[in-house]
């Protein structure tokens, strides 16, 4: 019944503490405490979720309440009516209006091209 592009779904009576881990995409409607980790999936939030966990995905998109900090590899979107408490660490983040966080933003392109930035001109420097 169910398709191989399905999303899982943790339902609005549905409670979880502890650690939620996937690689699939995942909505959440119900209540979590903890962390969720989806190394390649799409996390959505839906709008009767309540989440306090520290969230990390490759694209994340909010539309219900979270308190905690949300990393994502891609995009996070942030929806009229959500309410995000916590920091937020992507490349893309998208903001309507009437949503509503309270955090910092780390906007980065990419981590691991910093160091090799810093790198080239201390060696240039050295040079005789």
């Amino acid at each position: 019944m169910a398709g191989e592009n399905a999303q899982a779904r943790i339902g609005k009576s549905i409670v979880i503490c502890g650690e939620v881990r996937g690689s699939e995409d995942l909505v959440l409607d119900g209540r979590v405490e903890g962390t969720v980790t989806l190394a390649e999936g799409r996390l959505t939030v839906g709008p009767s979720a309540h989440i306090s966990a520290d969230l990390s995905a490759k694209d994340v998109l909010i539309m219900g309440r979270v308190q905690g900090n949300v990393v994502a590899t891609g995009r996070v979107e942030l929806r009229s009516g959500c309410n995000v408490e916590g920091d937020i660490s992507a490349i893309r983040l998208a903001v309507e209006d009437n949503a509503v966080f309270r955090g910092k933003v780390d906007l980065t392109q990419a981590v691991a091209k910093g160091p090799e930035v810093a790198k080239v001109p201390v060696g240039d420097a050295v040079s005789s």
